[in-house]
Parts: structure tokens; sequence; C-alpha cells
């Protein structure tokens, strides 16, 4: 473990993932206290000069970022932090607001060859007139994080319409082919000294018994809402090509400390010798810390505890502020 820092814990925020982000913090305080640093929250809320006010009054030598959402991992936060010329976990102002721009970081990926639904981004006065693609399609906020907004269009619904009416993201969404199966995720975890690491893949199954068709906001946080299986009983050549695929993106945004890729695999009409179908979904810069998160899960399964995950992350951002300096 490292030697005791001062770390201050942002967690709370203006998001609409506040709720998550103050359960992640509460953890990663109890966690960074356990291992011996002396720590302290802070809330910055809607108020950016009161977030400045306390980062000075409190003067971290490490800030953890267990924001989630706009202001949190869109890159604002972090480009206060860059100002104030303080080391801080997870990735950069480039990395976080190109991976919470749904449109921009699929350009990227797409670009990198990594594979992605068939999508395009509609105004919503688009949606609210036709159908922008053959039904089943997925209808995603721009900017928005922990599946907040995420709605699936089937055929013969008239879900669009309300869908549409009801928006509150902005004028644009996103909207991709929806692909039948599961849906996956990798962990990767980046000491800013070797090769990123992949740490396995899990199964997400959503608990369809208490309504969650899909990988949504309650299926993620809400107890019993979803069942992780990990590693996941894929064909090996997924599994592989997911950890793969996963490194790649986080190298492709410039992603730092640690993110997690998220996947659909289709393999509902597969022999058993058949790998199916993946594609990647988004990567999350700020990978929830909260009990039932992913990240942590697969980092305990490598056999990393969740206080030497938290750990790792502080020591990482401290020497990335080094690197930075020289």
């Amino acid at each position: 473990m490292s030697a005791m820092r001062r770390v201050t814990v942002l967690l709370g925020g203006a998001s609409a993932e506040r709720e998550v982000s103050l359960s992640s913090g509460g953890e990663v305080i109890k966690a960074l206290r356990a291992v011996g640093h002396e720590v302290t929250p802070l809330d910055p809320g809607h108020d950016v000069m009161a977030l400045v006010s306390g980062l000075r009054e409190q003067r971290p030598d490490v800030v953890f970022n267990a924001l989630h959402g706009r202001f949190g991992e869109d890159g604002a936060i972090q480009g206060v932090l860059e100002w104030m010329g303080l080391p801080y976990t997870h990735s950069g102002i480039r990395a976080s607001s190109t991976a919470m721009d749904k449109a921009a970081s699929r350009a990227l990926f797409i670009a990198a060859g990594l594979p992605m639904a068939n999508g395009k981004t509609v105004t919503i006065a688009e949606l609210a007139e036709a159908d922008p693609l053959p039904a089943p399609y997925v209808v995603k906020p721009l900017d928005e994080g922990s599946s907040v907004g995420v709605s699936i269009v089937r055929e013969g619904s008239n879900r669009r319409a309300e869908i549409a009416s009801a928006w509150r993201y902005g004028p644009l969404a996103l909207v991709e082919s929806y692909i039948a199966g599961r849906e996956i995720t990798v962990g990767v975890l980046d000491d800013g000294e070797n090769e990123p690491q992949a740490l396995t893949v899990t199964d997400i199954l959503p608990n369809v018994a208490t309504g969650h068709d899909f990988y949504d906001y309650d299926a993620k946080y809400g107890d019993g809402g979803s069942r992780h299986v990990l590693p996941a009983a894929i064909h090996p050549d997924i599994f592989r090509r997911a950890c793969e695929i996963a490194i790649a993106a986080h190298k492709v945004l410039g992603c730092a400390g640690a993110s997690r890729s998220d996947f659909r695999y289709d393999d509902t009409d597969c022999g058993p010798d058949e790998p199916g179908r993946l594609a990647l979904l988004e990567v999350n810069t700020q990978p929830g810390m909260t009990p039932t998160s992913l990240l942590p899960e697969q980092a305990a399964f490598c056999g990393i505890s969740y206080e030497e995950l938290c750990d790792r992350l502080v020591r990482e951002a401290e020497r990335r502020a080094e690197r930075s300096r020289r």
C-alpha cells in the first residue's frame, strides 16, 4: 500500500446519477480510510466556485473523482482540477468528454475498426415523426450514463411518440439497432506504466421477473435487479475478443486509471461451436463503485480487494501527475 495521502473524494454532484455517486463515494471514503489515507468528502453540487473553495481549503494531495454523469465524467470537473493543478483519478479531459458524448465516441470506435451496432444521431422532432430505424431499436441520450433515459422501441410498439414527447435530454438522441442476446462487460485497469489489463468478462442477466428486459438504471442499482456471472460462460473466442476490444477502446479514447466497456452479445441462434456476434455499446470512464458495481466485482475476482483497487487509483493519479510535470 502507498504512504498516507490527503485525499478529497468528490461525490454527489448535479447529474441524474447523483444518488449513485453518493453511494460510490461513500464506499470509496471507507476504503481509503481503511488503508490509512486522510480522506475528506466534498459534494460540488451545482456550484463550481464552492468546489474550488472547498478544494483550496482541503488542500488534497490527490482528488478521487467518484462523480458520475454530466459535470462529473464529461471533462468539466476534470478541467477544473487541471486548472488547479491537482492530481485526480480516472481519465482526463479529452477521454472523459469524448466517452460521454456517445456520437463522438461512436465515430472514434468505428474509425478504429471496433464492432458497433448500426445507428445514427437524430433530432427529437425526427423521432416524433417516424421510426428512424427499423424496429426494434434503442433510443439513448447523447450524454447521460447508467442507462439514464435509454428505451427500446419494439416492433408494433407505440412507444416512439411517447418517448419523444417525454424527452428531456436535449434536442438530439442516438438511435441504434437493437441487438438480441445478452449484455456483457469488461473492466480495464491501467497503471500508466504497463499495458492496460482486462480483468474478466461479466455476463449481466437482468431480472425479467421484476420487469427488467434490459440492463436499465434500476437493474444496475436496485436490489435483485440483475445477476452477474463471472467469468462469463460464453464462447472462448468471444471472451478473448471482448477483452481485446475493451483494451483497444480504452486506448482509442486515451483513458487512464480504470474504464469499463459494455457490449451486446448475440448468440441467440448459434450452435454450440458458433461464436455469435459482438458489438461495443460504450466505454465508461468512471465505472460505478457501489456495492453492486461491476468493476470492483471483477477486481475482486482477480484477487484485488476493494481497498486495494481504490488505493491503486490514487497511486496512478499521482504518478500521472508527476509524469505530466516532467
